[in-house]
């Protein structure tokens, strides 16, 4: 699920951060690098490490480009992101910006008509397995993040959407995981033609959020 597609940019809705319920030094720990104030600049996004009072995984993100001022979309908590892109920090990992996030839902219909209504249309879809279930991937392009959108097609279930991964792009995946250690599963060639993908034992190193690395695109 964290291997998604590629898409063309399109001008809209673009996702400009996120909230994390995770601690600093767990982020430090996969070899990233934080700013002054505990968060951490991939690329254009910001991630704000709100502390593991806060609960788990991703709590929130912030959009770019919205059409009028939300606080959710489909259950997930949603700012308006005002500034300018952020320049991304240099990580000791090599992760130059965020490849893609997955957000899950128990009701695909319903979360694909809350994207639309910010003016946000789907670029790709694709029909996969997930744990032997038959799901589908809904691709969207938001800036300069893929954001991949999973659900049973045909299932209407309830409670909110939920953002539950991230995929960052690096310069060299091999020196990533060498960093890493064991706290990098095994590299292995990912669904797009020329792309390699590891995904991290997160929860090793102190992260609510499952997290994997990807080459770049060839």
């Amino acid at each position: 699920m964290f291997e998604s597609g590629q898409a063309p940019k399109v001008v809209g809705v673009e996702i400009a951060g996120f909230s994390v319920a995770d601690p600093p030094e767990a982020w430090t720990a996969a070899g990233f690098r934080l700013d002054a104030d505990g968060s951490c600049r991939i690329g254009g996004v910001r991630v704000r490490l709100v502390g593991r009072a806060a609960g788990r995984g991703i709590t929130g993100w912030a959009l770019r480009g919205l059409p009028a001022a939300v606080d959710e979309v489909d259950g997930v908590p949603t700012s308006l992101a005002a500034a300018e892109p952020t320049s991304g920090a240099v990580h000791p990992n090599g992760v130059t910006q965020l490849d893609h996030a997955v957000l899950m839902t128990p009701d695909l219909d319903r979360t694909v008509t809350a994207l639309a209504a910010l003016g946000t249309a789907p670029r790709r879809e694709r029909d996969a397995e997930l744990g032997g279930a038959a799901v589908r991937q809904v691709f969207y392009r938001c800036g300069e993040v893929v954001l991949e959108v999973i659900g049973t097609p045909g299932v209407h279930g309830a409670g909110p959407a939920t953002l539950w991964g991230l995929t960052h792009t690096v310069r060299d995946l091999d020196a990533a995981a060498a960093l890493l250690g064991e706290a990098a599963g095994r590299v292995k060639d990912a669904v797009q033609p020329g792309r390699r993908i590891t995904t991290l034992r997160h929860r090793e190193l102190g992260m609510s959020v499952p997290t994997a690395l990807i080459s770049a695109v060839p």
